[in-house]
Parts: structure tokens; sequence; C-alpha cells
């Protein structure tokens, strides 16, 4: 299977690119374009990336642009990469957090148009507006000018739609998505995870959803999690799937369609802190990741209030209060930063064991509560990636080359992986 950067350099090719300047959030998605191809690269903004391992961008230093809000996980990831990216230029969106989902396009649209003025010159495109799909990357192309390739955010609902229109006055703007790339490919990847799987089914079988049920997701993403339960209910299955994120609702769609099972699932826009159904209009209800993002305690109401009496809802959340594992013999000094995920919670959000009396404080009773591990051992794999730049961000030059040692011989052996905590929850509506 080809690895992404292979399929970038494809669709490069495919629409005559000798080089383009490129926007992404998911540093991830370009670092072995940037690598094994930087000369294909004008230039390389990464707008508040909230992972960034740096030494894959050496190359590109003086060519980049490090967007970070004022405070927050980005502000620090980018300090970290600039420090060691010497003619890197960084630039901080004062009075902005900007944590991994956050609209930044939509927040900060003129600062950002301002950035894109001062890229230096490329020759111009001379492509045919439309869209197209190749090497599994699809493409959308409006404007005339100088390349200009924008990856997609992660889980940002606007992604870079309120610029687009702008940009296209100046420049040939190639939109790239698809199963491949952005958020959808973390998304996917980590729903293909086989330990993955098995919580998803855990929480299901202890909800008790049966064919004919009507059922709710809230908070749906790539849609990867509903497929897997279209599947297993069959043609039976009565899926309402919703998130406030139309891209990915699109995106989403594609991949029902793509899978046929489409017709079993109803996806819907929705804002889990208000959802619109009437009360008591689901048998089952599930949010997978998404109470970490947004007012948990007002989700949860809506949750309860959208279920009949002796209805169940399911929740998981990631851990930010358990110690996350690699499968390495790291050095103490290495393990002690590795070990502690990620912090990335909203004010109102929650990430540890909170849920579990959430819940309770929601209505819901007869909790059966069973925190799990999930393992990921796709290394080449976005989700994989996501989670290791991480890591590697958070260690000096020599502690690096450790951890490269490391990884490549649990690679040799076939034993690389790693797993991180998640909390999970099922609850009863009383009748």
């Amino acid at each position: 299977m080809p690895r992404l950067h292979e399929r970038l350099l494809a669709v490069w090719d495919h629409l005559g690119l000798r080089r383009a300047h490129v926007a992404t959030q998911m540093a991830g998605d370009v670092a072995d374009l940037a690598a094994q191809a930087g000369e294909r690269i004008g230039s390389l903004l990464l707008c508040v990336p909230a992972r960034l391992d740096p030494a894959p961008f050496a190359a590109l230093a003086d060519r980049m642009v490090l967007v970070s809000g004022a405070t927050g996980l980005t502000a620090q990831v980018t300090a970290q990469a600039a420090a060691r990216l010497p003619g890197a230029r960084r630039v901080v969106l004062d009075g902005y957090d900007a944590p991994g989902w956050a609209d930044v396009v939509a927040d900060r649209t003129e600062a950002l148009l301002a950035l894109f003025r001062q890229l230096p010159p490329l020759p111009a495109a001379r492509l045919a507006n439309g869209e197209g799909e190749h090497a599994g990357v699809t493409w959308r192309i409006l404007g005339s000018g100088p390349p200009l390739v924008l990856l997609p955010f992660f889980l940002a609902p606007s992604q870079w739609e309120p610029a687009v229109q702008a940009l296209a006055r100046d420049w040939t703007v190639i939109i790239l998505g698809g199963r491949h790339v952005g958020g959808v490919a973390a998304l996917e990847d980590r729903a293909a995870s086989v330990s993955y799987q098995g919580m998803v089914r855990t929480l299901w079988d202890v909800m008790g959803v049966c064919p004919g049920d009507a059922i709710l997701d809230v908070g749906c993403g790539s849609g990867a999690l509903d497929r897997l339960l279209a599947a297993r209910l069959g043609p039976g299955a009565r899926i309402t799937a919703t998130d406030l994120n139309r891209f990915l609702l699109r995106e989403a769609a594609a991949l029902a369609a793509a899978d046929g099972v489409r017709d079993r699932i109803d996806f819907r826009f929705a804002n889990a802190e208000a959802l619109p159904f009437a009360d008591a209009s689901f048998d089952r209800a599930f949010t997978v990741t998404v109470l970490e993002e947004c007012d948990a305690a007002a989700a949860l109401r809506e949750l309860f209030r959208v279920l009949r009496p002796g209805g169940s809802a399911g929740v998981i959340v990631r851990s930010i209060d358990l110690p996350q594992w690699w499968n390495l013999p790291l050095p103490p000094a290495i393990a002690a930063k590795v070990t502690v995920p990620p912090q990335s919670v909203a004010a109102a959000g929650t990430a540890d064991a909170g849920l579990y009396p959430r819940m309770r404080h929601a209505g819901f009773t007869a909790l059966r509560c069973f925190p799990s591990l999930v393992t990921l051992d796709h290394p080449d794999g976005s989700i994989w990636r996501y989670r290791e730049d991480h890591a590697l961000s958070q260690l000096g030059d020599a502690e690096r080359a450790a951890w490269r040692g490391l990884t490549a011989d649990a690679r040799a052996s076939g034993l690389l992986f790693m797993a991180h905590p998640m909390h999970c929850v099922v609850g009863t509506k009383p009748d």
C-alpha cells in the first residue's frame, strides 16, 4: 500500500506541479514529503499544529512558518519546534488559544490571509478549476496563480473554507481530502485498531444494541464506528450519526456510500450541547472522544434527554489522568516524559475519571464503568505518528536518537506498539 508521501507526490505529478506552497495543521501528513522530496515544497505553513516532530523539516526550516495560539498546547509545541528549526518563523496569534479542534481559519481569517500574502513567489500554475481524485486523494481546484496546496485540519469545523475565496484571487488553490489525509485518516486509522474496535464493541454489548433500535451517535467524525455498527446490525440498523463538523459529515457520508452502508446511517449536523431531537427519541446513544472538547455536563444532559426511559447510553473519553505505555526499554528519563499523555481537554470538558460521577449527576443509573487500553501497532499509520510526534517533541537530541534506535529494533522484531488508556461507561435512563 502506498504511503502518504507517495500519494502526495503522485498527486503533484498528476496535476503537473513541480513545486507548490503547502499549508496544513497536521505536520505528520507532510513530514515524509518534506524529508524525502522537500524541493517540491516552495514553503510550508503549519497552522496551529498540536503535534510536531521538527526533525523531518530541518532542510525546510528557512521556508517554514509556524502559527500558534498564544497559550495552550500549540504554543508549547511551536516554541519547542522553533528552537530546533533555525530560520523558521514563528507567528503567535495574540489572545488566541488553539486546542487541536480549534476553528482557527474562521476565528483568525485576516491574520492568516496576511501570512499567505507574504509567501515567496512561485511560477503560476495553469490548472483548470474543478475536482477529481488521484492515488486515493481527492482534490478541488479554484483560482489562478502560483499553486497553494491546502491539506485538511484535524477537527476544525470550517477547515480552510473561510479563506478559500480570498486565497483564490491570488493563488491556484488545491484543496486535498479523502480517507488518507488529515483528521479523517487519523480517525479511520484509529478505528482500524483491533483493540479500539474491541473496546467499542464491548461498549455496544453492554449497551445492548440490537437491530431495529433507534441509535444515536454524537460526534461521529469520519463515521468509522457507524459503519462498523451498521455492518454488525445488518439491514435492520437505524443509526443517526451527528457531528458539528460539516466537512467530516461530508467525508463520512462518502465513506459510508463506498462501504455500501449509506442507507443504514442518517448523517445529521448537530451540536452535542443542544441536540435537535425531541425528548425520548432514541433507544440507545453513544459518544466517543467528544466530551473532552465541549461542555461535558451539557452534552450528558442532552444524551439523557433524547433517550427513552429504559434506554442506555455509552460514553468513551480519552484519559489524561492515567499513563500511556510504549513497548520499548526506555531509559527512565525518557519514560518519564513520554508516559504522560497529551494534556488536551477543553475548560468544560472531561478527559479523566471525572466522567463517572458526571454520568451519575446527569441522571444515569446502573453505571457500568470499564477503563480500557487501546493498542496502536501500525507505526506507518497516521494515528501512530500523531501520538509519536508528541512524544518526540518532548525529547532532546540525544534522547531522540535513543528513541529512534529503540523503535527501529522493536519494529524489526515485530514488537513495536504502544497502549493508551480510555475511560468508558454505560448508563441507563430510569423508567
